[in-house]
């Protein structure tokens, strides 16, 4: 199926591995221009390096979205080096594991305001290009218990947030939407590490999940793939989980 992406910008945040790199990818061969940040610098060159065997224009740029003002920078860069932007998706976390006041404050930042601020400042191009489609990164932590205490508050707070968003520009003919994965392996990811380190606690999490392994990020970033595409175009306010029936709740 052709997703009707060629010549689209879109603007991805936590760009260089994992979700964020697949989803660039899979965008970036369908023919959609990219801008991508990182906080590391030599993981993000590596990132562009890659994704411009497909053809297309790769913008990146070193950020930490948790920076309100050098967010704004990399968001007005991207935006000067295209003229354009047709999508936005919101993937960097700051993935913390407990409930201290200093990792709630993290989540907060990185994981709900970072998506909050850029989506404000990107809603205005996405509709002087007729609309366009904006995605959270979510998990399905936000979903049900247990969970890490401030990553699940934070992450289920980007889900209030996409539901408000997408009420409230749908006249602008901008869609918005939540991608909520389940417990995905990648190298150096979290996951990854937990088989290497703490084996006890990945098997406990895979018995969590009814096909039996870990999810790959090229699985997520299908879905985001489609839902920022014109083929979802009837599709905004939702929440899609990508975790192999690892969440289990009817709703």
């Amino acid at each position: 199926m052709d997703l009707e992406l060629g010549g689209k910008v879109a603007i991805i945040t936590g760009a260089s591995r994992g979700i964020g790199f697949a989803t660039a990818d899979a965008l970036a061969a369908e023919g959609c221009g990219l801008a991508i940040c990182a906080r590391g610098q030599d993981d993000l060159k590596t990132a562009c390096d890659q994704l411009a065997r497909h053809g297309v224009d790769v913008f990146g740029r070193p950020c930490d979205v948790g920076d309100a003002p050098a967010l704004g920078r990399f968001l007005d860069a991207a935006h000067a080096h295209f003229g354009r932007a047709d999508a936005l998706i919101n993937n960097a976390s700051a993935m913390t594991s407990g409930d201290s006041d200093e990792e709630y404050d993290l989540a907060f930042e990185l994981d709900l305001m970072s998506s909050v601020r850029a989506s404000r400042q990107v809603v205005p191009w996405l509709s002087s290009a007729g609309g366009g489609a904006i995605v959270h990164v979510s998990s399905t932590a936000a979903l049900e218990a247990p969970g890490p205490p401030a990553y699940s508050a934070l992450k289920a707070a980007l889900i209030s947030h996409s539901k408000n968003l997408a009420v409230a520009l749908a006249p602008q003919k901008i869609r918005v939407n939540v991608i909520a994965p389940g417990a995905i392996e990648f190298p150096g990811g979290v996951w990854e590490q937990a088989r290497n380190d703490a084996p006890a606690g990945y098997a406990a999490m895979l018995a969590t999940i009814p096909g039996g392994r870990m999810g790959r990020p090229e699985e997520v970033a299908h879905a985001i793939a489609f839902l920022v595409s014109p083929r979802a175009s009837w599709i905004s306010g939702a929440v899609l989980s990508v975790d192999g029936a690892q969440h289990k709740g009817n709703l």
